[in-house]
């Protein structure tokens, strides 16, 4: 077993913290399903595997040679991010793919605090088959412990990457992307068209939205309609409508 001295040790510890996670390039990733879906992923490197002393490590599992290490519950416990933990934790590295923008469909979150909507959203992007997820100033780490758990894997499934937002719609209306920024003060979705097959959306900030200016470079403003009172809705779920609406289309061709 290791120790807490172990200089390992040491380091996987600093990844809880999202400073160390951008210097290193690396990051934890706490739970069976999610490391198992990290071993199988060429979208990022898996470098060692860490186990409770009470857990046991299934047969079979496809860790190739990638090195696993026992520790101690005391230590296992000082590195895990939850509250129950799992007793496996997987150290990745990040990997960052060149993105050429120039067709495609993309989620663009400007701003969103909260890890557990981004991993939300993260997870909604993956479902609707989009090719890239996008996130600009002031959103949530997307290798936060709780951004990985609530994206439960979609990490693995599609680049998810930190840009400039305003480089990014302007790379995207040179390639001729329609982009649409969700904003309450739009008019409703339905008076336009939907099922586009190159487009990108912009959603923002749990409480004040996407930024005005970035919203101004966009082609297209829309809203969802609302019958009730209520003055807005959770920010991923929304994105799911929206993706549902510019993706009818698409998702009637798989019916």
């Amino acid at each position: 077993m290791v120790s807490m001295q172990n200089e390992k040790v040491k380091l996987w510890k600093k990844l809880k913290i999202r400073k160390w996670r951008e210097r290193e390039q690396m990051y934890l990733l706490e739970g069976p399903h999610l490391v198992q879906e990290a071993a199988l992923s060429a979208r990022h490197l898996l470098t060692a595997v860490l186990i409770d002393e009470a857990f046991h490590l299934p047969a079979g599992w496809p860790l190739g040679d990638v090195e696993v290490y026992q520790v101690t519950h005391k230590i296992f416990t000082e590195l895990s991010q939850t509250e129950t933990p799992q007793g496996i934790i997987g150290v990745c590295k990040m990997v960052q793919p060149a993105i050429t923008i120039h067709r495609g469909r993309y989620l663009l979150i400007d701003g969103v605090q909260d890890p557990g909507n981004l991993g939300t959203l993260i997870r909604t992007a993956d479902a609707f088959g989009l090719d890239a997820v996008f996130l600009g100033g002031g959103c949530a780490d997307g290798y936060n412990g709780k951004t990985l758990r609530s994206a439960q894997g979609s990490h693995f499934h599609l680049p998810v990457l930190h840009r400039n937002l305003f480089d990014v719609v302007a790379e995207m209306k040179k390639n001729h992307i329609t982009v649409f920024g969700s904003s309450l003060q739009a008019k409703n979705m339905r008076k336009t068209e939907g099922g586009k097959k190159d487009f990108a959306l912009i959603v923002g900030n749990e409480g004040n939205g996407a930024q005005h200016e970035l919203l101004a470079e966009t082609d297209e403003e829309i809203k969802i309609p609302m019958a009730g009172h209520a003055e807005s809705m959770n920010v991923a779920v929304a994105a799911g409508i929206l993706l549902y609406w510019l993706n009818e289309e698409e998702l009637a061709t798989q019916e």
